[in-house]
């Protein structure tokens, strides 16, 4: 019910001047806000932050400079992204203490609730209570596997188990979910709900039906078991991927093809040489060895999973079908889906079956190509092999010294400064390199940027945290650390009653909204990558970033952009809180911004010697792209497209047909039968089980097919919003779509948005098509399709 979906604070000198509602609700209890002073939106003042901003991510010896405190006085001890009670590992249990006391008193408060003014608070205290709980469990969670020190990881690992604990009793709390249908019932309590109240309130109610609260005590109970059998059975799926066979032993001298280097490695002293059936061995030969039989024979081995690994699976299906059944559902996509745009199972499959159509043709250009090139028919075992033969025909052909040195004009700082550049003329905002107090960051490799509007107000805070470092997790990601609400005229109140040194954001970041004039909580934001630190060696160089590298950056980047400008009144609703199926927008987008020609003419400059990146290497690169993925890029769509319709074949499965145990061996052949343009020979079908190595099955049950779903939404809107007029970068284009998509977070349904954006005038919404959703708005998304630069898994 109350699990925590988000993903942070402090206070401009500005609202210093807007206090004094705030101090007389409290009493005039003074607040502590930090020292910031308005920012200078003056051209002089902006191009030098504009030049900061690169050089703290390119220059060592600058950052070094620029992170020193520039008072001779020693800084006050700040805690962890400016959390008041962080500055010390026992700080997080007494983070998690006080927000616990601050929990109860909640809940204490909607069980007694009687009135209808009581009732009218309902929602609003509700999220309140799922704030109370993001703010301990997100951070905490976040700090425990990004901080070096094992005592602040100790620490912050009991403060998210004390509160996830308590969140799991608030989920068995019949009460909560009994004074919420009361509220419900009442119209003059729903009359005067908000819209934002009245989402939240709604989304409170699909999570207490999806977690059985609502049913008698044996029945919960058998929920409750159920879901701990699902996590675990789950967790052994995920974690347990393994092939029937660990190796298929060759004849060395028929692995020709594959680098010699890697041969002499698994060779055994009789000539003999063991392929591993997982890892990255078998993709290499199945790109690289001549011999066909042999391609064959380990696609066969790297295909088929091992019996234990498939019962694994087939027990997760059939626990989540008994889980939906026993909360009333038909099977586990139809409970999983409810709540998203697609809401069914078969709105899902329309989708995927129109993408499949729509991707058809480019799909069967590819493997004509492919089967030329072979001259005879093309066997799943042959497809790597031959693009890999094509792309390197085409490297040989193409590549040039120009794109050789592209990363030079992708140092980490160029492209940073680009993001905040376009920021700003799409959107208003820009990103500002800000010092950071002793104790504010988990490693001195983090940068503070503080975003800020045109009128010169802070907006949030982004911590990056860019560069590698041992034991530090590789995999890029964006992390909501604190979400955007607005915090009320009485928990200010109650926080000066409690403590006069306290703070009602914990001390982080809030502001004084000037057009309703109440403080809100800002988005603190952390954002991680993996890049190389810039060059020691006194050569200068910096970062450079691939053109890959270039687009994760923006891809994470996009998601940070939803959280800063979806800053709604309830953190429910705030930024990334939207539904899974449309939560990869506004990152799958931002990944066309990266490399478009006007885009790159923003930012991409030599790091030494400032030339800009000439038009003829961004042709370069657009040819480079448009090559690579006319070679496989239809393929690996049609692969993801395949992938999405067995996890919802799999989680589709009425609970009477389930519980007889589902043959998933025999729906996966299925679905690749009837779908696949590569489809498995008759000889090789009834031996693959592939399936058991789909470890996303347990993740994101029911809910693969959201990224590709996503993605053909967001090539939608960059040609018809951003490439319609005169030039992508354009404010008009990026003020619709903040309007239409960003400022609400979760608070409006996608449909709405998608609508909204494109407009009344744009073919793909005659007649109102995509504002309801439904069978139809699923099938016309499935028609715009994917475009062809293929998916990384």
């Amino acid at each position: 019910m109350l699990r925590p979906l988000g993903r942070r604070s402090w206070t401009c000198g500005q609202c210093l001047l807007q206090r004094r509602a705030f101090e007389s609700a409290a009493s005039q209890a003074p607040l502590s806000h930090a020292n910031y002073p308005p920012a200078d939106n003056s051209a002089p003042k902006k191009s030098a932050d504009d030049d900061t901003l690169r050089q703290i991510f390119d220059s060592q010896s600058f950052w070094k400079n620029f992170s020193q405190p520039q008072s001779s006085t020693i800084p006050k001890q700040a805690g962890l992204v400016q959390n008041q009670y962080l500055t010390s590992p026992d700080g997080f249990r007494t983070f998690a203490h006080a927000s616990l006391q601050k929990c109860q008193a909640i809940v204490a408060k909607v069980l007694r609730a009687s009135t209808v003014d009581e009732y009218r608070a309902l929602a609003r205290d509700l999220d309140r209570l799922s704030d109370l709980l993001c703010r301990v469990i997100d951070l905490s969670d976040f700090i425990r596997t990004i901080h070096h020190d094992p005592h602040i990881q100790e620490a912050a690992t009991q403060a998210y188990a004390l509160m996830f604990e308590y969140m799991n009793v608030l989920n068995t709390t019949t009460g909560l979910h009994d004074q919420l249908v009361q509220a419900f019932a009442n119209p003059e309590v729903t009359s005067h709900w908000t819209v934002a109240e009245r989402i939240v309130a709604e989304i409170l109610m699909k999570d207490f039906k999806n977690s059985a609260i609502h049913l008698p005590p044996g029945e919960r109970q058998r929920f409750v078991n159920l879901s701990n059998e699902i996590s675990q059975v789950g967790s052994d799926f995920f974690n347990g991927a393994e092939p029937a066979r660990p190796q298929v032993t060759f004849n060395a001298n028929s692995l020709q093809g594959l680098d010699p280097m890697l041969i002499s490695q698994i060779k055994k002293w009789n000539n003999k040489a063991p392929v591993p059936t997982m890892g990255i061995v078998p993709r290499l030969v199945l790109r690289s060895v001549r011999d066909e039989q042999v391609r064959k024979q380990v696609y066969l081995a790297s295909r088929t999973s091992s019996s234990r690994q498939i019962h694994r699976l087939e027990m997760l299906l059939k626990k989540r079908a008994e889980l939906a059944q026993l909360s009333g559902f038909k099977n586990f996509a139809d409970m999983t889906l409810s709540d998203k745009m697609a809401k069914s199972p078969e709105s899902v499959s329309n989708f995927l079956t129109s993408l499949i159509s729509s991707n058809r043709g480019p799909v069967q250009e590819e493997l004509l190509q492919l089967q030329q090139l072979k001259q005879c028919n093309l066997q799943p075992w042959d497809h790597a092999f031959y693009v890999h033969k094509r792309v390197l025909e085409y490297s040989q052909s193409r590549r040039s010294r120009e794109l050789s040195i592209v990363p030079e004009f992708f140092s980490l700082g160029t492209v940073m400064q680009g993001l905040s550049r376009l920021f700003d003329r799409l959107y208003g905002v820009r990103l500002v390199p800000q010092e950071t107090a002793p104790g504010e960051t988990w490693h001195p490799d983090v940068r503070r940027l503080d975003v800020v509007d045109e009128a010169g107000r802070h907006i949030a805070v982004v911590y990056c945290d860019l560069f590698s470092r041992p034991t530090k997790h590789p995999n890029p990601a964006h992390f909501t650390l604190r979400c955007a609400r607005e915090i009320s005229a009485e928990e200010i109140a109650e926080c000066a009653s409690m403590d006069q040194n306290a703070h009602p954001n914990d001390g982080m970041a809030t502001a004084v909204d000037p057009q309703t004039n109440t403080l809100r909580q800002l988005p603190t934001i952390a954002l991680v990558c993996d890049f190389q630190e810039p060059m020691n060696n006194g050569s200068g160089r910096p970062t450079l970033l691939s053109e890959q590298s270039v687009r994760t950056l923006f891809h994470e980047m996009g998601h940070a952009v939803h959280s800063i400008l979806g800053q709604t009144p309830l953190q429910s609703i705030s930024g990334t809180r939207c539904a899974t199926d449309f939560a990869e927008l506004p990152s799958v987008l931002m990944e066309s911004f990266a490399t478009a020609p006007e885009v790159l003419a923003l930012y991409a400059r030599h790091w030494k010697t400032g030339e800009p990146l000439s038009e003829s290497m961004m042709q370069s690169m657009e040819q480079d792209r448009t090559a690579h993925g006319s070679i496989y890029g239809a393929v690996e769509n049609e692969s993801q497209i395949l992938m999405a319709l067995v996890d919802q074949a799999y989680h589709s499965v009425p609970y009477e047909q389930a519980v007889n145990g589902i043959d998933t061996t025999e729906v996966y052949h299925q679905v690749f039968s009837h779908h696949s343009s590569l489809p498995e020979p008759d000889d090789i079908r009834p031996r693959t089980s592939w399936q058991g190595f789909f470890g996303h099955l347990y993740g994101y049950g029911a809910t693969y097919y959201s990224y590709i779903f996503d993605r053909a939404i967001a090539n939608k809107i960059w040609q018809d919003v951003f490439l319609s007029g005169k030039a992508s970068v354009d404010r008009a284009a990026g003020e619709r779509y903040k309007n239409e998509v960003l400022r609400w977070g979760g608070g409006r349904n996608g449909w709405q948005c998608v609508a909204g954006v494109l407009g009344e005038s744009n073919p793909s919404n005659a007649n109102g098509r995509l504002v309801e959703g439904g069978d139809e708005a699923m099938r016309e998304v499935g028609r715009w399709g994917l475009g062809r630069e293929g998916i990384a898994e």
